[in-house]
């Protein structure tokens, strides 16, 4: 629950010894069978995009004093987390990927035309190779722990390269602009990363009433420039913060999370998923404020209950 309960011993052992990254790619996998998926926007040229991103327990620590960190994936059309899986205390979340990408095929049986969207750590040669061995394709920044493929990026002719797709925001007291130009370099060997078929610079500007700030992002994608249009590419490249935005945000402030103190075991992870699920459960049906949706299923537990049990997609 959000607040907690009051622990039954038993129920606090069981959980402490689940295989916390089954349980979640299970989870995963029941949700995504409920789903009632949202017609895409531009059916003729919609893919899956499953975003993949990390998030650190900070309350949770296990023998030694380590924090647990979880690796998971979103898909970003229903809002399920469809698996989650623990890395490593010794390295970091690049040796997780393959498991993490195994387990989502797994849950989606077939992963052919899916684009995979991830921050600069995951891109990665093997990363790329693995995801292309599945049929899908992936999409990262490209940062400083790729310095020759940033600097490569950055040389090629942007001021000749027209915009390819321009979007405005404004909210909260600031405007943003969003400026995507894309190409697919006519150079000796093309991009130097496997799979590259285009390079993508992202412009992004903010202006608040005290000053403008400027950033450029650059990015790579497996996907050829018909197939893989700049209004797609800005599409792609903000869906990869829904993870933070939809998954770990409400875990942070809902749920509470970097304040619990699960010590034991896999019950931290284990935890984490349960979360996952309710909000998950919740999007499914339709449910954009989860503290409101998990007030509501407090409220009315026996429809919930009946809802989870019953052998139909979800409703509430």
């Amino acid at each position: 629950t959000r607040r907690g309960t009051h622990d039954h011993p038993d129920l606090s052992r069981s959980v402490t010894r689940l295989d916390a990254d089954l349980l979640a790619t299970v989870l995963g996998g029941w949700l995504t069978t409920r789903a009632r998926r949202s017609p895409p926007v531009r059916p003729r040229r919609h893919r899956h995009v499953i975003a993949v991103d990390g998030k650190t327990l900070r309350g949770a620590r296990l023998d030694g004093g380590r924090q647990i960190h979880l690796l998971s994936a979103l898909d970003t059309d229903t809002g399920i987390v469809l698996a989650q899986v623990t890395v490593d205390a010794r390295t970091n979340e690049i040796p997780a990927f393959t498991p993490l990408l195994d387990a989502v095929h797994k849950v989606m049986g077939s992963l052919e035309g899916t684009v995979f969207v991830a921050d600069a750590l995951h891109t990665q040669a093997d990363h790329v190779r693995q995801v292309a061995a599945r049929g899908a394709h992936l999409m990262t920044a490209v940062k400083g722990n790729q310095p020759k493929l940033l600097t490569q990026l950055k040389s090629l002719p942007w001021p000749k390269i027209p915009v390819g797709d321009r979007t405005r925001d404004r909210g909260h007291g600031r405007r943003e602009t969003r400026t995507v130009k894309a190409v697919t370099p006519r150079i000796p060997g093309g991009i130097a990363f496997p799979h590259a078929e285009q390079a993508v610079r992202l412009t992004r500007s903010r202006t608040t009433s005290a000053k403008t700030r400027r950033e450029t992002v650059y990015f790579t994608v497996s996907l050829p420039a018909g197939d893989a249009l700049p209004a797609d590419l800005q599409d792609w490249i903000r869906r990869e913060w829904l993870i933070e935005n939809q998954v770990h945000h409400v875990r942070d402030v809902t749920f509470r999370e970097d304040s619990h103190q699960a010590r034991t075991g896999t019950g931290p992870a284990v935890i984490a998923t349960l979360r996952n699920t309710a909000i998950g459960w919740h999007r499914t049906n339709g449910d954009t404020n989860i503290a409101r949706a998990l007030r509501r299923a407090n409220r009315r537990s026996h429809d919930l209950i009946t809802a989870v049990t019953s052998s139909y997609p979800t409703t509430q």
